[in-house]
């Protein structure tokens, strides 16, 4: 949901599942001795009023500590973006958002600008989205558990962690309920046992259930998988896809009385990882059409055809880019042949007129940077896992170099995946280590072109935005054109763990250059107002186009 409403100061709210994103705007001329903005909101569920919390604090008045927070109604935000990070799901919530003035210990109200918005649900008729909560590096983690593997900890922790997306998942298993069901699977990674045991449970309901896994001779991952399989005693379900590259999507195809009738994809592995650690969604669509493709998709690969043979049946089937691309819906399967799936992404990346995010696990790649190497008016986010994977030393080298050009162009916001990893500097809790093998921060591979614009285009999937993602891999993707719904709970979820990570990066950074003994304030607040604010009305500014872009 997206409220806007004009005051004293404009307010521009967008609410996924567990975030409510807030933007604002404020004449210049009106901004005299502003130091930032207060957040109160009430919650008309559980009949509560409370003001928005951070960590930043004026230091004449207040000695800065991660430990507590402070209320924003005497430390206000000095940003012209925030977040509701505590919001739930299907709530009713009323926020005022009011301007501070004057000086610190002695601030004043302004007149406030009043919202209502009420949060998603996971759920709807066509489109379930679930992000579990990718912060086992976290203050939020650290206060709870320590810097334990969650594993160890125990089940509160995995619970905590999976958020929404493990029992997404599991209901979404569940509704094979007897035998007029069926569940027709391909996923690389078969690791975890409370899914594998759901899947085991469905077949002894009478369902039919298949699971096409990654089985590439001599890779790790093959090894893994069948001892898991085998120790959960579902070698009956199971299906070796042998011939591909690599085997790597994740979805699940629903049936009823033989008829598909939705399917489960995104980015998600049956792994620990995959719901405890990295970044994931599931993403459970409701659409007959769109699951008879995906079923006849996992049909060709059950007989584990040969990567010519599986590039001929897309190239047939799954003509990409579509006749129609105007359809609300577009699937996309490779491997292709070629470069057409791979141009077809860049061209929609490149058509954004305000603002383009993307989340990519394995770094930007050279074909895909000149998208983001561009100095203009339309804000472009990256979030990253890392730099870049593979290569030698010197290549490794040569694209880290060109990422971090590209960041310090004004329109590029980006950031990379990191924890803090001491408990020595300024009252921040030594953070969890990742708990995956390859990637333990950020394993999505979403892009978002405009989506806070009436005709927002969403890309989920599996595919890591790469060539052999398209025409090498077996993958799948889907294309949501002009859902406003998804946009903003995609949108949310970008921005909660973009800001999570920009920051442990500005850190991790900080530690590598002076080490944890050097004091350093990152959570001061600003104490006269010409200290922040100017920034975020100069023209060309990241600020600046961040202020008119969020805000509308």
């Amino acid at each position: 949901m997206r409220k806007r409403i004009c005051g004293d100061v404009t307010v521009n709210a967008i609410s996924g599942t567990h975030v409510v994103f807030f933007a604002f705007d404020m004449a210049k001329t009106e901004t005299r001795d502003l130091m930032g903005f207060a957040i109160q909101r009430e919650d008309l569920t559980e009949r509560e009023i409370s003001w928005l919390r951070g960590c930043k604090t004026f230091p004449s008045i207040r000695k800065s500590t991660a430990y507590d927070d402070v209320s924003s109604h005497d430390f206000p935000f000095q940003a012209f973006q925030w977040a509701d990070y505590t919001a739930k799901p299907g709530y009713r919530y009323i926020y005022k958002i009011y301007p501070k003035f004057g000086k610190p210990g002695n601030l004043r109200d302004g007149n406030p600008t009043k919202i209502p918005i009420e949060t998603e649900i996971a759920e709807s008729h066509k489109h379930s989205i679930y992000f579990n909560r990718g912060a086992i590096a976290s203050q939020a983690y650290s206060k709870r558990f320590g810097p334990n593997s969650p594993e160890i900890v125990g089940p509160y922790a995995l619970e905590w962690l999976a958020r929404d997306l493990l029992p997404g998942m599991l209901n979404y298993i569940n509704r094979a309920k007897d035998a007029t069901y069926g569940l027709y699977g391909a996923i690389y990674e078969m690791r975890l046992p409370v899914v594998l045991t759901a899947l085991s449970d469905a077949r002894k309901r009478g369902a039919k259930v298949y699971i096409v896994y990654d089985a590439t001779p001599n890779r790790e991952t093959t090894e893994d998988n069948d001892q898991v399989i085998d120790t959960a005693h579902i070698r009956s379900l199971c299906i070796r896809r042998k011939k591909a590259k690599i085997m790597h999507n994740k979805f699940i195809v629903l049936t009823k009385n033989k008829k598909p009738v939705a399917v489960w994809t995104g980015s998600t592995n049956l792994s620990p990882n995959a719901f405890y650690g990295q970044l994931n969604v599931g993403h459970a669509i409701e659409d007959e059409f769109v699951a008879k493709t995906f079923f006849n998709y996992w049909t060709k690969l059950k007989s584990d055809p040969s990567p010519d043979s599986m590039k001929d049946w897309n190239g047939n089937n799954n003509q990409i880019p579509p006749a129609n691309i105007n359809n609300n819906l577009i699937e996309v399967f490779s491997p292709h042949r070629g470069k057409s799936i791979f141009d077809w992404y860049r061209r929609i990346a490149e058509s954004a007129q305000g603002a383009l995010f993307m989340t990519f696990p394995f770094g930007i790649v050279t074909e895909f940077r000149p998208v983001f190497d561009r100095n203009d008016q339309v804000l472009r986010y990256a979030l990253l896992e890392k730099y870049v994977n593979g290569g030698n030393a010197a290549s490794r080298k040569a694209a880290i170099q060109d990422s971090i050009r590209i960041r310090r162009l004004p329109n590029v916001g980006m950031a990379v995946g990191s924890r803090i990893y001491v408990d020595t500097i300024d009252g921040w809790l030594r953070e969890a280590k990742g708990i995956g093998k390859f990637v333990n921060w950020v394993h999505t591979k979403f892009m978002l072109v405009d989506p806070l614009g009436n005709n927002p285009i969403t890309i989920t999937g599996s595919a890591n935005w790469s060539m052999p993602s398209t025409n090498e891999n077996d993958e799948n993707m889907i294309v949501i054109c002009g859902d406003q719904r998804v946009a903003d709970i995609y949108f949310t979820e970008f921005m909660r763990i973009f800001s999570h990570h920009r920051f442990r990066e500005s850190v991790c950074r900080h530690l590598e250059m002076h080490g944890p003994g050097v004091e350093w304030k990152p959570q001061d607040l600003k104490e006269k107002t010409e200290e922040w604010l100017p920034i975020h009305y100069k023209s060309g500014s990241e600020h600046s186009l961040r202020r008119a872009y969020f805000s509308g």
